[in-house]
């Protein structure tokens, strides 16, 4: 499948994922189809568009009549009828993904790539009993979707090639920058690393190393920068001087190894918990959700049109 033939997009799933990427597939001229059993979807989907649509005009795309190219459909059968792409973001859960994809095989044209935002359960999981599972695989963003370039494509063990090559063309379509996982693992890549970082952010705070608010900024002041422009292999790499990576494993490799073995465990006993949901919100509660997300919103936009304007020197 070629990116012309990429028309009509369906939306199963109309939460916080769901609504990002209707906006930018609207964005890029898709006719959308929105469907969700939540009684506001209307109300939600307006809603979505109009605190995204600056988003996307900053990201240089045309968003006259965005909201004129989003359907809402009645049911899973409605939205997919005629999609050339369906991407779907209910629970996770694997029942509930092996009864919805069972539909989509069935109700979709038989062209249509069938995608799934799991954030952890990888297609494999789900696609065992189906007739066809050769056109499903999963699609996993980072929140929110329409602002955020990494979709990790990850294809199950009855995924055809020629659909995982179809998905990588879709998303880089959508100008994300898709990223294919040559091997299924709960949780994939992204969310992995996110959960091993948090991990130890977590226990900092619960030894009372540090406070959520300062942990944060050691983030976005060092490795936030860093990580952002170059990556951890690299960012070692040029750690390591001229000599680099080689360099860096020869030589601090041990005293790393040694530090490994220091990582914590938090133990996240319920008063542990409570003591954690506390400080993070003696350090944010004072802002609204709508305020915290605008400013972090605006700074990531800031941070992709600053990389954008570096990509002739690379």
């Amino acid at each position: 499948m070629s990116t012309t033939e990429f028309r009509t997009a369906a939306v199963i799933g109309a939460g916080t994922i769901g609504l990002s990427w209707t906006a930018l597939f609207a964005g890029h001229g898709l006719t959308v189809k929105v469907t969700d059993p939540r009684p506001d979807l209307a109300e939600a989907v307006a809603a979505a568009l109009a605190e995204y649509t600056p988003h996307l005009a900053a990201q240089g795309l045309d968003v006259s009549g965005l909201a004129d190219r989003v359907q809402l459909a009645g049911s899973v059968e409605e939205a997919v009828r005629d999609a050339d792409v369906v991407q779907e973001n209910g629970p996770e859960s694997v029942e509930f993904k092996k009864d919805l994809f069972a539909t989509l095989v069935a109700a979709a044209p038989k062209h249509a790539l069938l995608l799934s935002s799991s954030s952890a359960i990888p297609s494999t999981a789900f696609t065992g009993e189906l007739a066809d599972a050769s056109r499903v695989l999963i699609g996993h963003p980072f929140n929110p979707p329409h602002l955020i370039p990494l979709v990790e494509v990850v294809p199950g063990e009855r995924t055809g090639e020629d659909a995982t090559q179809a998905a990588v063309d879709f998303y880089t379509f959508l100008g994300r920058v898709p990223v294919v996982e040559r091997k299924e693992i709960p949780g994939f890549v992204g969310n992995r690393l996110q959960n091993a970082l948090s991990r130890e952010a977590i226990y900092l705070v619960e030894q009372g190393v540090v406070t959520p608010e300062d942990l944060d900024k050691v983030m976005t002041n060092s490795l936030g920068i860093r990580w952002a422009t170059v990556g951890p292999f690299l960012g070692s790499h040029l750690g390591g001087g001229p000599g680099g990576y080689r360099h860096m494993a020869e030589h601090i490799g041990p005293s790393m190894k040694k530090m490994w073995a220091s990582l914590g465990q938090p133990s996240q006993t319920p008063e542990e918990t409570q003591r954690l949901v506390e400080a993070v919100e003696k350090a944010y509660g004072s802002s609204t959700y709508s305020e915290l997300a605008d400013a972090r919103d605006r700074k990531q936009l800031a941070v992709l049109s600053a990389l954008d304007s570096t990509k002739e020197e690379n």
